[in-house]
C-alpha cells in the first residue's frame, strides 16, 4: 500500500521518520511474532508471551516496551480470578483507522493552532508550559511499559526513550560516551513551527525527562543537557 508522505524536503522527513519508527518496533522478528501473536489473542501476559515463545520475562518485557513506546501496544491491568498479589499487565494491540494522510492533515492543524497560541501567552511561559506537557506525556508513557526486575540502567532506558521518540515523530537514536548518554533526534514533528516558535522545543526536552524518570527513577527527572537545531546548535540532542 502506498503512503501519501508529501514531496520534497519535507516528504523526505516524514518517510525517513515513518520508516525509522516501523523498523524500530518491527524491526526483530520475534517481536513481529509477539505482536501478530497480540492481535489474535489479546490480553496475554508477559509470563504467558515467554512461554510462548521461550523467552526469559525480561526478554519479552523489552520486546513488549518497544511495541508499547512505538505505539502499537498498550498495556492494561487486569486482575486475575481467584489469585492474590499484584495484577499482571495484559496487552493487546492497538486500533487505528486513521490513515498517514489524515494523520499529517490533522496535525498540521493542530500546530498552526499550537504556534498561534505560543505567539499569545508569550516565550516564557510557553516554553514553561511546553516542557510541563512533554513532561507529563513522558511520564504517563513510562507508567504505560513493562516494569523490569530492578532498576533500569540508564543506557537501556535511553534506548528505550529514543524508540518512544521516534515513534512520535523525532526519528530518534541513542549514542553514548564516556561522559554521558544522549538522545539525538534527526526530524522534528513540529516542521518549521519550531524554527519560528524554539519553545517547541521543551516538549522534547520534557518528554526525555519524563520518560526517564518513570523508566529509572526521579534522580533522571532533568536532563543534563539540551542543544536544538532550531536554536542553532549542530543537532538536537538530550543528554543525561
Amino acid at each position: 500500500q502506498r503512503h501519501d508522505l508529501g514531496s520534497g524536503e519535507a516528504g523526505a522527513a516524514s518517510f525517513t521518520t515513518f520508516v525509522t519508527a516501523v523498523t524500530a518496533a518491527f524491526g526483530d522478528p520475534t517481536r513481529r511474532e509477539i505482536f501478530l501473536r497480540l492481535r489474535d489473542q489479546p490480553g496475554m501476559t508477559v509470563t504467558e508471551l515467554a512461554d510462548a515463545f521461550s523467552l526469559h520475562p525480561n526478554a519479552a518485557r523489552h520486546h513488549l516496551d518497544r511495541l508499547v513506546a512505538g505505539g502499537y501496544v498498550t498495556a492494561e491491568l487486569a486482575p486475575r480470578t481467584g489469585e492474590v498479589g499484584r495484577p499482571a499487565k495484559r496487552y493487546r494491540t492497538v486500533s487505528d483507522d486513521l490513515g498517514l494522510e489524515e494523520v499529517a492533515r490533522r496535525d498540521n492543524l493542530v500546530v498552526r493552532l499550537l504556534q498561534r497560541a505560543l505567539e499569545v501567552i508569550g516565550p516564557d511561559q510557553a516554553e514553561a508550559m511546553a516542557f510541563e506537557v512533554g513532561e507529563g506525556y513522558g511520564r504517563e508513557l513510562a507508567a504505560s511499559m513493562a516494569p523490569v526486575e530492578g532498576q533500569r540502567s540508564v543506557r537501556t532506558a535511553m534506548e528505550t526513550v529514543a524508540s518512544a521518540m521516534t515513534a512520535h515523530g523525532f526519528a530518534a537514536h541513542a549514542e553514548a560516551d564516556a561522559a554521558s548518554v544522549s538522545v539525538v533526534s534527526a526530524t522534528c514533528p513540529f516542521g518549521n513551527a519550531a524554527v519560528h516558535q524554539p519553545v517547541l522545543c521543551a516538549v522534547e526536552r520534557g518528554m526525555v525527562s519524563g520518560l526517564m524518570a518513570g523508566l529509572v527513577g526521579t534522580e533522571h527527572a532533568t536532563p543534563v543537557s539540551f542543544s536544538s537545531k532550531a536554536r542553532g546548535d549542530e543537532a538536537c540532542r538530550t543528554a543525561v
